[in-house]
């Protein structure tokens, strides 16, 4: 089984996340981010790497272990509130930390990742899962996660190419849509679904999509909610 799946993000309305771009400046968005976050009541938390990179602390992990792990999952603690997970197929983040605002961190690795990295990870006490030989199986992700931490309600919060990523795999079985009433404009700004060239032609499995609620917000944001519907 997998968890129910959220996508959970704040956006102009022209779709596009970063705040900093916004005209006119947005002074509200990131409160209501976190706020209705908690109130959504998850399991646990998803991002990918690069946006798992802007929480890391560390600069380095040791070159090489005498050390030879298996590849099975290292669970430090499997009794938190909520986990942060975070998607880093290749092992690219020194994390320096094992927990972000208390929660603690899970990395979602592919089998090829160094025993380096993974005695690196276990030193910091960051738990780590094994989901695929040369790349992330992202159901099996969620399975995993599932069935070793008992998360069932998992919300997953971006960069745009991890969202697309689980969209596309029919994985996602919610959007959760903080409307902001800013414009960013330009060519290239970050957007709540994106994907990467190898996978910019192939579409999401969307049956339908049913507007659950939505609410009124302080600065005049909408709070829109979506139940998909996955072929």
């Amino acid at each position: 089984m997998k968890p129910y799946v959220i996508c959970h993000m704040c956006a102009s309305v022209d779709g596009r996340t970063l705040l900093s771009r916004w005209r006119p400046e947005n002074t509200v968005a990131a409160g209501l981010f976190e706020r209705l976050h908690d109130e959504l009541g998850g399991d646990a938390w998803l991002v990918g790497r690069v946006t798992g990179q802007e929480f890391a602390k560390g600069k380095t992990y040791p070159v090489s272990t005498e050390e030879s792990i298996s590849r099975q999952a290292w669970l430090a603690r499997r009794d938190a509130k909520a986990y942060g997970v975070v998607l880093d197929a290749n092992g690219k983040i020194v994390w320096g930390r094992s927990d972000i605002g208390g929660d603690p961190i899970v990395v979602a690795l592919s089998e090829k990742v160094s025993d380096a990295h993974l005695a690196g990870l276990r030193s910091e006490g960051v738990s780590y899962l094994f989901a695929g030989e040369t790349e992330l199986d992202l159901g099996l992700t969620l399975e995993i996660l599932n069935r070793e931490l008992g998360v069932k309600r998992l919300i997953l919060e971006g960069g745009g190419v991890s969202n697309g990523a689980l969209l596309r795999a029919g994985l996602v079985d919610e959007i959760s849509l903080i409307q902001c009433p800013a414009v960013d404009g330009a060519k290239g700004a970050p957007s709540i679904f994106d994907s990467l060239e190898e996978s910019a032609g192939r579409s999401a499995p969307l049956r339908s999509m049913t507007l659950e609620s939505h609410r009124l917000l302080e600065g005049g944001a909408i709070w829109l909610r979506y139940k998909l519907h996955n072929r």
